[in-house]
């Protein structure tokens, strides 16, 4: 099967949807099928991948981002369909390419079906971050209903419509968004064990925030962007070092990064560091650190969650969003979402359990973290299922 994603979210220089999508590109490949993805670029050019190839269209750059751009002329998007004959179109952006790809018309005799896979959902991200302190959740999403109703359009002209999890299925069709299937994502787990925690690396960080050994160690991870709520994190961070010997590594970077420099101010138990694309680094310092904290809400999966929790790391996490589902007392304590004061009252918790049946109920349950070769195996086989209704149907 050759599956061809025009994926406007694909950056660069990384994110959960890069992540994602290489991985699984190289997962298809060893399953004899070929990804090839469609990304916006500052250049035309092409990188061969083991699996499939990365094709960079020149594009616009995002407002606000310049980590991403903006696929907006349909013609070499269609001409590179048209070369590549695909059995399967993917498209994850709601905005222009939803109908650049609605609109191709497909190659000869052959109509490759097209897959709108939910990545991210634009009503919690954006309306619910912007007005959430002077409307509830449900009168946001009335005044919001026109975006549901606008994705139906294109969304009527797809074959089938999958979410990246639970969490965003049950959102959806709350809605009354259409989804047909929900492919819930997994992670490589042969990079993610509790068996690389990495004593000397814990020391190593906590000297980086300025602390000893016997500190408390907090690890996050993700771009620096407001829907990312990082700031509710520095916040309690602050709050709970007032009593606490407690730092807080923060992996990232991104249009917030400026920001949240001027928040950490001068405090020495705070730190920003680049994101690292070496896996196995990642790995070490997720299995090293006392527990992994998030703060967004609008979160639609939260992968680097699970990669955590792979890793045998506790968590920390907000009561809403894709990430509140790995949720579980014996190795989480969570706070109401976008609240400091009470993630500072989650970490004072966490810190006052004993720390070793924590680290033990994470480490169990980090062998139930489902792999990414199973997520793309009931992909494939759900594209299999709607080729053939397609072709039944046309026959």
């Amino acid at each position: 099967m050759r599956i061809v994603d025009v994926n406007e979210f694909y950056s660069p220089t990384g994110g959960g949807v890069r992540t994602y999508v290489d991985r699984k590109m190289t997962i298809l490949g060893e399953m004899g099928h070929e990804l090839i993805v469609i990304a916006p670029g500052r250049e035309d050019r092409v990188e061969e991948r083991a699996g499939g190839r990365i094709v960079y269209v020149k594009s616009p750059g995002m407002p606000f981002d310049s980590n991403y751009g903006l696929l907006w002329d349909a013609a070499p998007i269609h001409e590179l369909l048209d070369r590549y004959d695909p059995d399967v179109v993917e498209n994850c952006s709601p905005w222009r390419p939803a109908w650049i790809v609605t609109d191709w018309p497909g190659t000869g005799n052959k109509r490759a079906i097209r897959s709108f896979f939910v990545h991210n959902d634009n009503v919690e991200a954006y309306p619910k971050r912007w007005f959430g302190g002077v409307a509830s959740p449900q009168a946001i999403e009335r005044a919001f209903a026109w975006y549901d109703r606008y994705q139906g359009r294109f969304l009527d002209r797809h074959d089938t419509v999958v979410t990246n999890g639970p969490a965003m299925t049950a959102r959806l069709r709350a809605r009354g968004v259409r989804v047909d299937a929900t492919m819930t994502l997994g992670i490589e787990r042969r990079h993610f064990s509790p068996a690389f925690r990495d004593e000397e690396l814990r020391a190593a960080l906590l000297d980086e925030c300025k602390l000893p050994p016997g500190g408390h160690l907090l690890l996050g991870i993700g771009r620096h962007h407001p829907e990312k709520r990082w700031p509710v994190v520095i916040d309690a961070v602050g709050r709970a070092g007032a009593k606490l010997p407690v730092g807080l590594i923060l992996l990232g970077r991104g249009m917030a990064t400026k920001a949240l420099e001027r928040r950490i101010g001068e405090s020495p138990h705070i730190r920003l560091f680049r994101p690292t694309y070496d896996r196995a680094r990642l790995a070490a310092i997720m299995a090293s650190v006392d527990a992994y904290i998030h703060a967004s809400d609008a979160e639609p999966f939260g992968l680097v969650g699970y990669e955590a929790l792979a890793s045998g790391a506790p968590l920390i996490l907000p009561d809403a969003g894709g990430m509140a589902a790995l949720a579980d007392p014996l190795y989480t304590e969570t706070y109401r979402a976008r609240d400091a004061v009470s993630c500072a009252e989650a970490i004072g918790r966490f810190f006052a359990r004993d720390q070793a049946p924590i680290r033990a109920a994470a480490a169990a349950a980090a062998d139930g973290v489902l792999s990414d070769e199973e997520h793309a195996r009931r992909l494939i086989a759900h594209y299999d299922a709607v080729i053939a209704t397609a072709t039944a149907r046309t026959a």
